[in-house]
């Protein structure tokens, strides 16, 4: 289980939700529609969808995210679940997911879950990392643990990238009409000088819980020496993000 840092993620990550702006004008909430959020984190992005004046539900695993979205967004209803967690019935007009997805292993039964929360005709909009997402970043995890001796499994990583070919084959196998689905290359600046520390230390943190705060500390600025020649430009460092993005309909 990942232990997330709502601090960390709202003051060094905003750009996390501020792409997910591009997903909500797809998403078009209406008026009175009821719209379930998987993945919510600290609820900028339902807080969004609320000012059109649809009724917003927000689920997320992590403890620190829902209580920091609750302070944030007292009208809206946020719930403490995993989107692979089946609780919902059929009564929402759509279903939305922003960088998230990607962070559960059974994407299988998040699709399932989903096509049972929405009513007939309703919409599941979703953006994820897919296939190549920060390759580089991973890489040289692998090699900076090598060179200090750190035990390193990608098999333990906390995410699934799916193919564009896993994520279709998912959303007709549960009766899911795809709309449309896209899989692209989206360069992501990251904040600051310390921006690749930062997304390190943010969302590679769980692999890394055995080591102490030095050794981390060592391994992350080893991985920024491998990766300046790479993804630091005249900027800053720039991410290498792959996303993973689609539009699917439950027909009845």
């Amino acid at each position: 289980m990942t232990k997330w840092n709502s601090t960390l993620y709202d003051d060094k990550h905003k750009y996390v939700s501020q792409y997910g702006e591009d997903l909500m004008t797809i998403l078009n909430p209406q008026k009175e529609e009821n719209i379930l959020d998987i993945g919510c984190g600290t609820g900028d992005l339902a807080n969004e969808i609320s000012k059109a004046g649809a009724l917003v539900t927000g689920i997320d695993s992590s403890p620190t995210m829902i209580e920091a979205a609750r302070g944030k967004y007292p009208h809206i209803r946020f719930h403490l679940q995993d989107g692979e967690e089946d609780r919902f019935v059929a009564q929402f007009h759509a279903v939305f997911s922003n960088a998230a997805i990607h962070w559960m292993k059974n994407q299988r039964q998040v699709v399932q879950n989903s096509y049972n929360a929405l009513l007939p005709k309703g919409r599941f909009i979703a953006e994820l990392g897919g296939a190549n997402n920060v390759e580089s970043i991973l890489l040289a995890l692998e090699e900076a643990s090598k060179t200090l001796s750190i035990p390193y499994e990608r098999s333990l990583l906390p995410w699934v990238f799916p193919t564009k070919e896993e994520m279709t084959a998912h959303l007709t196998e549960v009766g899911f009409h795809v709309l449309k689905i896209t899989h692209f290359f989206r360069p992501t600046p990251l904040v600051g000088e310390e921006g690749m520390y930062n997304w390190l230390n943010m969302f590679s943190n769980s692999l890394f819980k055995h080591l102490t705060s030095e050794e981390k500390k060592t391994l992350f600025h080893e991985c920024e020496r491998l990766l300046r020649s790479q993804l630091y430009e005249e900027n800053g460092w720039v991410a290498d993000y792959w996303r993973l993005r689609f539009v699917a309909q439950k027909l009845n």
